[in-house]
């Protein structure tokens, strides 16, 4: 059994996107309380629209008692107070639309908390079964909890205690697990017209689409998620027909799966197969406690491989069919930023250069355009540093905007910040880069706004990688040349005619008849004199 097509229908304004992903409690405060808020997002709208991005994604922002900043939702209506209202979120969706911004939230479908309404009428009546409850201890057993309240036995939480799983159903039954109900039973069809009725009312309010939490995790023991699939096809299938300008967006990390099954983009991902980290993840942040030391190829050292990810992208690409998208990002709110160990901000251009020239929806982490960078040290703050090693605070502290005390992130104290400061005198700010045309920041806008005026470079047209080792150097269509050089050594590549090349942006690229070459973390974006 093979799960139905999904409809081939991608809206035009995300083929051409570069998405900009907020945590929106370290983005901007607006109100002096040290945490981010939606008034302070508008604040800085025409900054977003000067860099040129296109989509705006904000991390979990709906009523939580923030056991995991956010990711642990009470109410899927309602703004959390920290952030303001419904209608202040209603006017950062409009500001940013004035803009050319779409705005984008984040979806949490596979659980909530254990303070949201759904949960504590479950745990009230043993005949509702919005959640998964048995009368033993299962399989893992540290994931099954004491049910509250009157109800007997325990429910299963997917990662927290205070986040327990909600039903969508079993896709095979197991007589050892009496609990396990059948993806059709009341309870999963209950939660699918939920998560209708909550994607509908944010549709409504003018936004754009979700980005999935975790969305491969819905049904249960779905060997070939093949049941995952009809559920999310099912939603698609729903979209194209009330709403068909609207996306989403898959924390999946398999685009070759999540695509043809119904998201529009998928993620490559740090923690599904080594698409991503063999590109940028040198382990030397969030996840050094898990991950071994497997050099990447963005790093200083020069030692990676290509490889892996051009494999997993080529896999991924003809399993999609040109239907859906890749996305790649920077990082996120949950892996180190590209400015980690090894790797400073000096040294992070070729990663843009690279990401805004690649046929991919370049997702970019609020920060990593000024080179903020991991901070190793970040107090644990609403669950972020987890059991397994990995610390994600580091990742999350406050965005940079000028050189005061408070970074202009907050009128706050700065011992009130959510989130520390970086303490490192130097850190970069978006005021000093603004005023340095040489500055990343300068250099990924510049990117950006090339990526848009040559079509060439977008998510669509096809890529031929020339050389794969050091520099990196590809072409995109027919007209256009990418080499690139993320390594501390100068390396060389021989391409006839490169003379009569055009440079569009070049950093460090040096050509001589038919030889290029490449300075230490260098890049250069050609074409061919018209």
């Amino acid at each position: 059994m093979t799960a139905p097509s999904a409809p081939e229908s991608t809206p035009d304004w995300l083929s051409g996107a570069v998405l900009y992903q907020i945590y929106p409690q370290s983005f901007a405060d607006s109100d002096g309380d040290g945490i981010g808020d939606f008034p302070g997002v508008l604040r800085h709208l025409d900054y977003l629209a000067w860099l040129g991005v296109d989509v705006v994604w904000f991390s979990p922002c709906f009523a939580s008692p923030f056991a995991d900043a956010g990711y642990d939702v009470a109410d899927y209506f309602t703004i959390a107070p920290r952030y303001g209202t419904n209608e202040d979120l209603r006017r950062v969706v409009d500001a940013a639309r004035e803009r050319g911004i779409r705005v984008m939230l984040d979806l949490v479908p596979g659980h909530t908390s254990h303070r949201h309404e759904w949960f504590r009428a479950s745990a009230a009546d043993p005949e509702d079964h919005r959640y998964i409850w048995s009368d033993r201890v299962g399989s893992p057993v540290s994931r099954w909890i004491p049910a509250p309240g009157t109800r007997d036995g325990y429910y299963l939480a997917n990662f927290y205690p205070v986040q327990p799983a909600l039903n969508f159903g079993y896709a095979r039954m197991d007589p050892a697990e009496p609990w396990r109900q059948p993806v059709d039973a009341p309870g999963p069809r209950a939660n699918r017209a939920a998560l209708r009725e909550i994607m509908a009312y944010w549709f409504d309010q003018g936004v754009a689409g979700f980005r999935v939490d975790m969305a491969f995790s819905l049904v249960k023991d779905d060997p070939g998620m093949v049941e995952t699939g009809r559920l999310w096809t099912g939603i698609r299938q729903w979209i194209d027909r009330a709403y068909p300008d609207r996306a989403l967006i898959a924390e999946w990390g398999d685009p070759g799966v999540s695509v043809p099954a119904g998201f529009h983009a998928d993620f490559f991902l740090h923690f599904v197969g080594d698409a991503l980290r063999s590109l940028w993840d040198n382990s030397q942040g969030s996840h050094s406690f898990r991950w071994g030391t497997e050099p990447c190829f963005f790093a200083p050292e020069g030692e990676g491989s290509m490889r892996p990810f051009l494999d997993a992208w080529r896999r991924a690409t003809t399993a999609i069919g040109g239907v859906g998208h890749v996305a790649l990002p920077t990082a996120n709110h949950d892996f180190s930023r590209l400015a980690v160990g090894t790797r400073t901000r000096e040294m992070i251009a070729p990663v843009f250069a690279f990401l805004l020239t690649w046929p991919t929806l370049p997702t970019i982490y609020f920060g990593d355009e000024i080179g903020m960078r991991y901070v190793p040290d970040a107090p644990d703050v609403e669950g972020a540093d987890l059991d397994d090693g990995q610390r994600r605070q580091g990742s999350r502290t406050p965005m940079q905007w000028d050189g005061t005390e408070g970074a202009g992130f907050s009128t706050a104290d700065p011992a009130r910040f959510y989130l520390p400061l970086d303490p490192e005198p130097d850190r970069p700010n978006v005021a000093d880069s603004l005023a340095d045309p040489g500055s990343l920041l300068n250099q990924v806008q510049r990117l950006i706004a090339l990526r848009r005026a040559h079509p060439a470079l977008g998510s669509t047209a096809a890529v031929d990688v020339l050389h794969e080792t050091y520099p990196l150097v590809y072409r995109r269509g027919d007209d256009h040349l990418i080499i690139i050089n993320p390594r501390r050594e100068p390396a060389r590549f021989t391409f006839p005619s490169a003379a009569e090349l055009h440079p569009l942006e070049v950093r460090g690229i040096a050509v001589d008849g038919d030889v290029m070459t490449a300075e230490g973390f260098s890049y250069g974006v050609f074409t061919r004199r018209l």
